[in-house]
């Protein structure tokens, strides 16, 4: 599958992508949707992308001027590709903090603006990530949180941690993606 970034400053450029069977990286109309959503929210952000894959999210926004980018990716076959794409995009490989997203999140989700998760489809990822953004909901600062799940795994309106409300949703085949907010 080839992925390129769609906008910024690294518009164009190709990432080297797994060719597992299993990965399936955001496609380029859903993140353009979902980068048209955050608008100017992103310039300036810090930004987590967990379970990074090629680093398409992440990369996105560092090509549309986030901060600050850090990846978690557990795969050692996808960070061996994902630090590639990372050299090319001129992100130093320590922007590759981990490879437990769930670990990585407890321990430092309040301190990001905008949190991308497209996690492995059907594990029980979307549950067990949030507790941990509950836990951001008492950061004073607003931030934003996209999933992508598959249709058994989406959020439910009772599901939804407290402080956090559903943005703008949509699905693309059977990726389903939504937006959070806390304000």
């Amino acid at each position: 599958m080839t992925v390129s970034i769609i906008a910024g400053r690294h518009r164009g450029r190709r990432l080297l992508t797994p060719s597992d069977s299993g990965v399936r990286p955001t496609p380029g109309v859903v993140r353009e949707r979902l980068f048209n959503w955050l608008g100017g929210v992103v310039a300036g952000a810090r930004v987590l992308d967990l379970f990074a894959g090629s680093g398409a999210l992440g990369l996105e926004a560092w090509s549309r001027d986030a901060k600050e980018v850090v990846f978690v990716e557990k795969n050692p076959r996808h960070r061996a590709l994902l630090l590639q794409n990372l050299k090319a995009c001129g992100i130093p490989e320590s922007q590759l903090a981990g490879n437990n997203a769930l670990h990585y999140l407890q321990q430092n989700a309040p301190s990001f603006d905008i949190v991308f998760a497209d996690p492995p489809f059907d594990q029980g990822w979307p549950q067990r990530l949030a507790s941990c953004f509950a836990a951001c909901a008492t950061s004073e600062k607003p931030c934003w949180l996209y999933l992508e799940s598959s249709a058994a795994e989406q959020w439910q309106a009772a599901d939804i941690p407290q402080g956090w409300q559903s943005y703008r949703h949509g699905h693309c085949g059977d990726a389903f993606y939504t937006l959070f907010s806390k304000q």
